[in-house]
C-alpha cells in the first residue's frame, strides 16, 4: 500500500448552476407492507467552489421532486415533493487510510426519504428523478453540457406481489482513482430478501435539458442512452484502459487499469432475481475522476535500471555495495527492513533496520533482496531488488592465420570464462572492425597489426586488450596489369602490381624478358625491338616468404607501319580532274586520306575529283592493329590545260544568227592576250585583251561597217604554266 498524494484537476463546468454540481445517485426502495414502501434516493455532488446546493436544501434554487409513472403511460399518476435531504461529507479517499486528499476535493451525499402507497398492480410503476446537465468536462460521451441525468427505480409487478426489497447498494465508488494503477473496488449491493444479484455496465440515462434543468413533472419512460464516443468507450467499457475496466457479473468488483487521465460517465446495473424471475434492477449512475496520483510514501532505492517491480543494481566484480535509500517522504517514513537472501536459499537472510547500508556479498552471483518502509503498518510499500555481481572478464584472444600465404586471418576471443559475455567489439587495426563473436578477416595490406578487443557482459562491464602481430605473408596469387600488351617500339609498358599483400618493403624482381631485370611493386619498361616477350616476377617478404610466376608471351611488339600509296591516273588535268588512290602501306589496320585543302576521305581505297588545278598535297594516315600510326604525303600535279578555235567566217547582216567573230575554247588561266585584225592592206580594224571580247564586223566595233572579204586575225597569249603561243588565221565577212 502506498500513501498517495492526489494531484487533481476537478473540471466541473456550472453552465447550468441548478444541476452542474452532481456526480452521481440511485434509487432504492424497502417495502414496508403490502402496497407500501420506504423509498431512500442518494445523490451526490460536488461541494468544492461554487456548485449548488442539494435541492430541498436552505439556500437550492429548486425543491426536489420526485414522479411516480405506471405501466406504459405518460401521463404521471404523482409528483412527491421532498424535504431537504440528511446531508453527509463522504470520505474521498474510498475508506483507503493511505489516501492524503488534498483540501481542495469535496464531495457530500445528499440523503432524500420518502414513502408510497402504490395498490398492487399488474404493471409496473416507476419513480423517477432527473437532472440537467452534467459536467462540460467529462471525456466519454458527446455534448456532456446538454447530457442530463435520470435516476430512477422500476417496482415490477412480481415486485408487488411478494412485498419485495431492491438491493442496495454498500458504498459509493471512491471518486478519484489512480491513472496507470490496479484499481480494484467491491461496487457491491446488500438484498434484504438474499436473492441473487447480478452486476453489469450500463449505460446511463438522459434527462432534463438545458431550456428545463430540473423537469416537473419528470418525464415518462422509456429514457434515451447518453452517447458515448465509439469505439474508444462504450457503456460496457466506459474506462477503456490496459486491462480494460471491468465489472465481475457475481461479485461487483470492478477492475482493471485505467490509461487515460479524465472524467468518466459510468453506470452499474444490478439485476434482482428469485428463483429465476427478475424482481428489479436497480442502476446507479455515478462519474469517475480519473488523475494522476503521486506516491509520497515510495520505497524505492538507488540502481542501474527498474524492471517491472525490481530495481537492478549492477557490480562489475566489487562484492561490496552501497545502497542508497531514495524512499520518499521521509516524513511519512518510521522505519525500515532490509533483508538479503546472501546463501541463495531463502532461509537465512540477512537483515537490517538502517536507512542506508553497505553489505558485502561473498562473490559474484545473482542475489535478491527486499526493502520494507513501515514495515507492519498499514501504510507501507516494499522496494524488490536484484543484485548481480560479475566475475572479472579477462579478455584475451588469438589470431589463426597462414603465415606464408596471405589468407583470412580467423580470430577467436579466449581470455574470458564467463558466459554473461554479451558484446564483443574488434577493431582490426586496419580501419576495420566487427561486433562477431569470432570473426574472420581479410587485411588488404601488410604490416604491423594492432587488434583491439572490448568485452562487453550483461550488466554491462566492460574491459579490453590490445594486442600485436606481424602479417608480412606473400600474395596467394600474382596479379599484374600491364598498361599496354600489344604496339610498335619503342614501347612504353607500366606493370601495375595487383597483387596483394605488398609494399615497399617487399623485394620484387622483375625480368621483363629483354634482358632487363628491375626491381619495384610497379616497374615501367620501354621495349625497343619487335618481339614477343615472357615475362617473370618474383616476390620475397621480409619475414622470407617466397612466390614467383612467369606470364608466358605477355608483351607482343610488332615493326613499325610503313605507309603508300598510288593514284591513277599519273597526270591529272582540268579535263580528268578525278584521281583514284590505292593503299600500298604494310601492317596497315586503319586509313585515313587528307587531300590538301579541300577534303579527306576512309578507307584502303578511294577517288577524288580535284576542284582546282595546281600541285596539291595528298597525306595517307595509317594506323597499325595496336595503334602504331604512319604517314605519306605525294604531291598532286592537276595541270590546268586549255582550248583554242578560231572560225574562219561569220555573217554580222543583223539576222541574229553568226553576227560575231571571237575564240572559242577553255581560256581559264591565260595571260598576255592580245588579239588584232587587219585588212589586206594592214589596216587595224580591231583589237581586244579580253579573250571573251567579240568583233561585229565594224571598225573598232563602232565605226562603219566592214566591207564584205577576207580579213587577217593575229593572236598571242601565255598559257597557264607560261608557254607563249601565237595564232594567225583569216576570217572571211559575208552578208
Amino acid at each position: 500500500m502506498r500513501n498517495i498524494n492526489l494531484t487533481l484537476i476537478l473540471l466541473f463546468a456550472f453552465t447550468y448552476v441548478q444541476a452542474a454540481h452532481i456526480i452521481g445517485g440511485d434509487l432504492s426502495y424497502a417495502c414496508l407492507g403490502t402496497g407500501e414502501y420506504g423509498v431512500t434516493m442518494k445523490i451526490y455532488r460536488d461541494c468544492q467552489g461554487q456548485g449548488a446546493a442539494f435541492d430541498s436544501a436552505p439556500g437550492a434554487f429548486t425543491q426536489a421532486s420526485v414522479t411516480i409513472f405506471m405501466g406504459n403511460n405518460t401521463t404521471p399518476i404523482d409528483v412527491i415533493y421532498l424535504d431537504a435531504p440528511v446531508i453527509e461529507d463522504v470520505d474521498p479517499s474510498g475508506d483507503n487510510p493511505c489516501v492524503v486528499v488534498p483540501p481542495n476535493v469535496c464531495i457530500q451525499e445528499g440523503v432524500y426519504y420518502f414513502e408510497l402507497d402504490l395498490p398492487v398492480s399488474t404493471e409496473s410503476y416507476w419513480v423517477i428523478y432527473q437532472r440537467c446537465c452534467r459536467n462540460n468536462s467529462i471525456t466519454n460521451i458527446f455534448n456532456p453540457e446538454a447530457a442530463g441525468s435520470t435516476y430512477g427505480v422500476e417496482i415490477v409487478p412480481e415486485a408487488q406481489n411478494v412485498c419485495n426489497n431492491s438491493p442496495v447498494f454498500n458504498s459509493f465508488p471512491p471518486p478519484v482513482i489512480c491513472v496507470n494503477e490496479t484499481l480494484n473496488y467491491d461496487h457491491g449491493a446488500t438484498d434484504a430478501d438474499g436473492d441473487q444479484l447480478v452486476y453489469s455496465f450500463c449505460s446511463p440515462l438522459n434527462g432534463g435539458t438545458q431550456m428545463a434543468p430540473a423537469p416537473d413533472p419528470d418525464s415518462a419512460p422509456p429514457y434515451s442512452e447518453v452517447n458515448f464516443i465509439l469505439p474508444n468507450y462504450t457503456a460496457l467499457a466506459p474506462i477503456g484502459g490496459d486491462p480494460v475496466v471491468t465489472i465481475d457479473p457475481i461479485t461487483g468488483v470492478i477492475s482493471g487499469t485505467p490509461t487515460e487521465i479524465g472524467q468518466f460517465v459510468v453506470g452499474i446495473c444490478v439485476q434482482e432475481f428469485r428463483n429465476g424471475v427478475l424482481m428489479s434492477t436497480s442502476q446507479r449512475d455515478f462519474q469517475f475522476n480519473v488523475s494522476f496520483c503521486e506516491p509520497v510514501i515510495d520505497a524505492g532505492l538507488q540502481g542501474n535500471v527498474e524492471v517491472q517491480e525490481y530495481t537492478i543494481i549492477n557490480s562489475c566484480v566489487e562484492t561490496e555495495i552501497d545502497f542508497i535509500n531514495e524512499s520518499t517522504d521521509q516524513q511519512f517514513i518510521n522505519a525500515y527492513l532490509w533483508a538479503f537472501d546472501i546463501d541463495g536459499s531463502g532461509v537465512n537472510p540477512l537483515t537490517s533496520n538502517q536507512r542506508n547500508i553497505t553489505v558485502d556479498f561473498p562473490g559474484p552471483g545473482v542475489y535478491t533482496g527486499v526493502m520494507v518502509v513501515n514495515p507492519g503498518e498499514v501504510c507501507t510499500d516494499t522496494a524488490n531488488f536484484i543484485v548481480t555481481i560479475t566475475p572479472p572478464i579477462e579478455p584475451d584472444f588469438f589470431a589463426d592465420y597462414d603465415t606464408c600465404i596471405a589468407g583470412p586471418v580467423a580470430f577467436t576471443e579466449i581470455g574470458s570464462e564467463s558466459d554473461l559475455i554479451t558484446d564483443w567489439n574488434w577493431e582490426f587495426g586496419d580501419g576495420f572492425s566487427s561486433t562477431e563473436e569470432a570473426p574472420i578477416h581479410e587485411y588488404l595490406t601488410p604490416g604491423l597489426k594492432e587488434v583491439h578487443l572490448v568485452l562487453t557482459d550483461t550488466i554491462g562491464c566492460v574491459d579490453s586488450i590490445t594486442k600485436s602481430f606481424n602479417w608480412f605473408p606473400v600474395p596467394p596469387l600474382i596479379i599484374i596489369e600491364p598498361s599496354e600488351a600489344l604496339g610498335c617500339p619503342p614501347l612504353e609498358v607500366t606493370f601495375n602490381n595487383l597483387s596483394t599483400p605488398v609494399d615497399t618493403s617487399y623485394s620484387i624482381i622483375w625480368d621483363f624478358g629483354d634482358g632487363t631485370i628491375l626491381e619495384g611493386i610497379s616497374p615501367t619498361h620501354i621495349y625497343e625491338s619487335p618481339d614477343i616477350y615472357d615475362i617473370n616476377v618474383e616476390i620475397t617478404s621480409p619475414i622470407g616468404c617466397f612466390t614467383s610466376d612467369e606470364f608466358i608471351k605477355l608483351i607482343e611488339v610488332d615493326s613499325l607501319p610503313v605507309a603508300n600509296f598510288n593514284f591513277d591516273p599519273p597526270n591529272p588535268s582540268n579535263f580528268d580532274n578525278v584521281v583514284g588512290f590505292e593503299d600500298a602501306s604494310l601492317r596497315a589496320a586503319w586509313w585515313e586520306w587528307t587531300f590538301d585543302r579541300f577534303g579527306t576521305s576512309l578507307g584502303a581505297t578511294t577517288a577524288f575529283a580535284f576542284p582546282d588545278t595546281g600541285k596539291m598535297d595528298v597525306t595517307l594516315m595509317i594506323t597499325h592493329p595496336y595503334g602504331c600510326l604512319d604517314s605519306i604525303t605525294k604531291v598532286i600535279d592537276v595541270e590546268p590545260k586549255v582550248t583554242f578555235y578560231l572560225p574562219n567566217a561569220f555573217t554580222p547582216n543583223g539576222d541574229g544568227k553568226n553576227e560575231d567573230f571571237g575564240p572559242v575554247g577553255v581560256f581559264r588561266g591565260i595571260t598576255n592576250y592580245e588579239m588584232k585584225i587587219v585588212s589586206r592592206w594592214g589596216e587595224s580594224i580591231f583589237e581586244s585583251n579580253d579573250p571573251n571580247a567579240l568583233w561585229n564586223g565594224r571598225k573598232g566595233n563602232t565605226g562603219d561597217i566592214v566591207p564584205n572579204g577576207v580579213y587577217v586575225v593575229l593572236i598571242k597569249y601565255t598559257e597557264p604554266r607560261g608557254t607563249e603561243q601565237m595564232e594567225q588565221a583569216f576570217i572571211t565577212v559575208i552578208r
